[in-house]
């Protein structure tokens, strides 16, 4: 069996039970940092019995098939990252793929969860989200993804490095508008921990002073759209105003074919062609 262990995110107490159990009973333990394994075990007041193997991003490929021969020699091997649970934004997809494959029975021990907590405490709207894990670090590339949410209408939850959060949330704000609610949440469930509320502009500035520790942004989502007509005038008008307020053509494009129920290439022939 494979288990996928939840760590804490911030406090050791705050790890379940079960999780001391797993860890003990395990035959293998995969974790993606085994230092930080042992700090945990040893604040949990448990003994390891079964052989500890890493299992991190640059080598879970190579890796993964020695840990699927195990489950299929009848192992129970536990995978854990460095907090959280394993998978979400972090290694383990891998092996999850290749167990299910194998045939081979997967389950978790819930844990604490940085994207969960977040939304929680974050004052916004709760009953529908989307994660989006790690923006891309190249400009060009995050302004882009970002565009293409400008109308998700979810709140959005983001994970982001502290030094590059400060460029994140401008680029938020240059998709999104400078108006649009937000919170940084930082070292949740830590002694330091620190949520700030507010429009993305303001967020910007804070940040401009340098953040620290481990960051997750929540976004609202965008208002419900005014529909468009879908008559060849009124297209081109909205994607005309849309151009005018610094939007590029092709995400104006996109955007109105979303309110006016039309595919994109519809619209697009309508800009282009007439």
């Amino acid at each position: 069996m494979l288990v996928l262990a939840g760590t804490p995110i911030g406090h050791a107490p705050d790890a379940p039970a079960r999780l001391g159990a797993e860890l003990a009973g395990a035959d293998v333990v995969a974790a993606e940092d085994t230092r930080r394994l042992r700090r945990l075990v040893s604040e949990l007041g448990i003994e390891l019995t079964g052989r500890v193997v890493s299992y991190f991003e640059g080598n879970e490929q190579a890796r993964t098939p020695a840990l699927v021969e195990a489950l299929e020699a009848g192992e129970r091997v536990v995978l854990v990252t460095d907090a959280g649970m394993p998978s979400v934004s972090d290694p383990g997809y891998r092996l999850v793929a290749a167990a299910v494959e194998a045939g081979i029975r997967v389950t978790a021990v819930p844990g604490p969860s940085a994207v969960l907590t977040a939304l929680a405490v974050s004052g916004l709207p709760v009953d529908r989200f989307c994660f989006e894990g790690f923006l891309p670090r190249k400009a060009g590339e995050r302004g882009r993804r970002l565009a293409d949410l400008a109308d998700e209408q979810r709140t959005m939850v983001f994970f982001e490095a502290p030094h590059r959060t400060e460029a994140a949330l401008a680029a938020m704000a240059e998709a999104f508008g400078e108006d649009r609610a937000g919170a940084v949440c930082r070292e949740l469930t830590k002694t330091h921990e620190e949520v700030r509320r507010g429009p993305l502009g303001e967020l910007v500035a804070w940040a401009a002073d340098g953040v620290r520790g481990e960051v997750t942004v929540v976004v609202a989502g965008a208002e419900p759209a005014a529909g468009v007509a879908s008559d060849p005038d009124s297209l081109r008008a909205a994607v005309a105003a849309l151009e005018a307020d610094g939007m590029r053509r092709k995400e104006a494009i996109a955007a109105v074919a979303v309110r006016a129920g039309l595919p994109k290439r519809d619209v697009y022939q309508v800009v282009h062609i007439g």
